[in-house]
């Protein structure tokens, strides 16, 4: 797609964001990160990695306390041990990943071969499957324990996602992504940028709209409400059952798309998972 589709557009057209009809991934995200500067002027560009903390001080602040002893530092060490286990044809995650898993600035990407995106999350189970291992669930369990180990270790690489020009296929992939995060969709007839772009800071009910730049850095995530971690395409999933859509197959193409894209918007920032939120 050239433009983005869906009735968001006006709204975003209306509060200052424009998206040119020949605007390509680049003017895209830099049209995006530009329509949250001006909306949270108060916020350092680069603490939008910190999500809906970067603009809520009091929440901040409990947050950061939070984080003294976070929750998901358990996960850290039990996904340490899984990331060093020894698979019964004597490898492990280290041989495909390497000796401390810090790759999380190499996903998602585009594998040319196959023509798709690759998650970190979809990276590891293919590691698993070629060695002879059953795969991980992928919206929580051992999966966010692996992740989060791997993230934390990744934690202040640069946000650097790339959507090759020699392949048209891989701008598509974005491009579906983008359209998907534009779509109304449910019962309540919302897009994702409805809660994260034009209505980002507003309460619903209890909760703070989180602003959508920023939202591919900080996973996995452990949150209160779920009592325990999850990926980013659990929360994905759980998006789409609030505004009463069906949700998507966790790793299907339409998330790992809509991953593409979001975490495309998120470039320059740093990645600073694993994290906990409300």
């Amino acid at each position: 797609m050239k433009k983005v589709i869906s009735s968001a557009l006006v709204g975003t057209l209306s509060l200052g964001i424009a998206f040119s009809v020949s605007a390509g991934p680049v003017e895209d995200q830099v049209a995006f990160k530009k329509y949250y500067e001006n909306r949270f002027p108060d916020t350092p560009t680069e603490d939008f990695a910190n999500g809906v903390y970067s603009i809520l001080p009091t929440a901040r602040e409990q947050w950061e306390a939070i984080e003294e002893f976070p929750p998901y530092e358990l996960a850290i060490e039990t996904g340490e041990e899984f990331y060093n286990k020894t698979f019964a044809n004597g490898k492990s995650l280290a041989d495909c990943f390497g000796p401390d898993g810090a790759v999380r600035n190499q996903y998602p990407k585009w594998d040319s071969d196959r023509g798709m995106v690759v998650t970190m999350e979809l990276a590891i189970n293919e590691c698993m499957t070629a060695n002879g291992e059953k795969p991980l669930k992928y919206k929580k369990g051992k999966i966010t324990e692996v992740t989060a180990y791997m993230s934390f270790n990744s934690r202040g690489q640069e946000v650097d996602v790339k959507i090759p020009s020699d392949d048209p296929r891989a701008l598509a992939a974005y491009e579906n992504g983008k359209e998907h995060f534009y779509t109304k969709r449910g019962q309540l007839n919302f897009a994702c940028a409805d809660c994260h772009m034009l209505t980002a800071g507003n309460l619903y009910r209890a909760d703070t709209t989180s602003p959508g730049f920023g939202h591919g850095t900080h996973w996995p995530v452990y949150r209160s409400k779920w009592q325990s971690m999850g990926t980013l395409h659990r929360r994905f999933g759980g998006c789409h059952k609030n505004i009463r859509a069906n949700p998507y197959k966790a790793q299907g193409e339409e998330y790992r798309n809509l991953e593409y894209f979001v975490t495309y918007m998120s470039n320059g920032l740093t990645f600073n998972g694993p994290g906990a939120r409300k």
